[in-house]
């Protein structure tokens, strides 16, 4: 079957192709809404080193999203249902190591072409189904809240039990839902958001305290941080953390920056921090974000705030211009809604 896919061929160019879909796949879907995401931008706007680029482009961009099932070879979805995307794609297992961290596995967007396109083959565990009540359009975005859970989860296997106070760097979309989620998982904990813009911080209602970097109280200090910064910013951010740190503290990375940062070591071997990554997410983080989010509704009614637009996109035209409207989005998700 013949199939359209729309790639980023250079920087700010888009471009439709004509691709082969195999019909005997385990399942066929079509997108409906998608989301973009800062690594998306990071293609769209040439901002990753030339020999990346080069290696990467021709690519079909964006991996948060979700569609309707087109025709199931496994039987275990209908025509028609509400499926969420999972953008990982492993080729192998490893006893020790999540496929998500796996050198061979695959990733939509990033090592094979994202959700761009009329129709998308799956392997049947590559999908899940959206429960009935969830908005959809805030439904594109949930891989960035499994990204989120799963940093989480690793938080709580390697932290000890002393959690008073977790403080969060970061204003922008990730800090603010991670944040919620720390909220909502450590109800007793103190939640303390360190941020650049006030107007930002101004949206995070939910949690205990928000802080400007630059005015922070003396003599605070946090039992684990998480860094939620991101590109050159996030040097900072790690240093400030290393030093509103008790002793024994973790700090979560779930920023992405594209050049190394410089940060204190000496201060981290005097306390004896453990840093650990964040990156991606598998299958049981977002059967744990769905299972969430139906047991608390109102984590939706926060996660609904983020959106600042919905964009319909008929043509290529269209998807540029909502890569340039997000461009200029310092908050928020921009979500396509998929109508080429």
């Amino acid at each position: 079957m013949i199939n359209n896919v729309y790639r980023l061929k250079s920087p700010k160019l888009f471009d439709k192709v004509y691709t082969e879909i195999d019909i005997n796949s385990d399942i066929i879907a079509r997108p409906t809404y998608l989301s973009i995401c800062k690594a998306d931008q990071r293609y769209y706007q040439g901002e990753r080193e030339s020999e990346i680029l080069d290696e990467k482009l021709p690519m079909a961009l964006i991996h948060e999203g979700i569609g309707k099932i087109i025709k199931d070879n496994s039987y275990e979805f209908k025509p028609g249902d509400n499926v969420i995307f999972i953008p990982n794609n492993p080729t192998d297992s490893d006893e020790y190591i999540s496929s998500n961290y796996l050198k061979s596995s695959k990733f939509k967007g990033s090592s094979e072409d994202g959700f761009t396109s009329d129709l998308i083959s799956f392997k049947k565990d590559r999908i899940l189904k959206l429960p009935d009540n969830f908005n959809l359009e805030t439904s594109a975005f949930l891989e960035l809240v499994s990204v989120a859970i799963h940093g989480i989860n690793k938080f709580k296997k390697i932290a000890h039990n002393k959690k008073d106070v977790l403080g969060v760097w970061g204003d922008g979309n990730m800090g603010f839902i991670v944040s919620l989620l720390l909220k909502n998982i450590f109800p007793d904990s103190k939640i303390i958001v360190f941020g650049k813009h006030f107007e930002n911080l101004n949206r995070f209602s939910f949690v205990d305290e928000v802080y400007k970097i630059n005015e922070i109280p003396e003599n605070l200090a946090i039992d684990h941080g998480f860094e939620c910064v991101g590109s050159a910013a996030s040097q900072k951010a790690i240093n400030q953390i290393i030093n509103l740190s008790n002793p024994e503290a973790t700090i979560s990375l779930f920023g992405v920056s594209e050049y190394p940062v410089s940060i204190n070591t000496r201060l981290i071997l005097e306390k004896g921090l453990i840093f650990f990554g964040i990156s991606r997410s598998e299958r049981e983080d977002f059967i744990e974000v769905i299972n969430l989010l139906n047991a608390k509704p109102e984590i939706i009614s926060y996660l609904n705030n983020l959106i600042t637009e919905v964009i319909e996109v008929r043509s290529l035209k269209d998807l540029t211009n909502a890569f340039e409207k997000d461009y200029k989005n310092s908050f928020g998700k921009t979500v396509l809604k998929w109508m080429i």
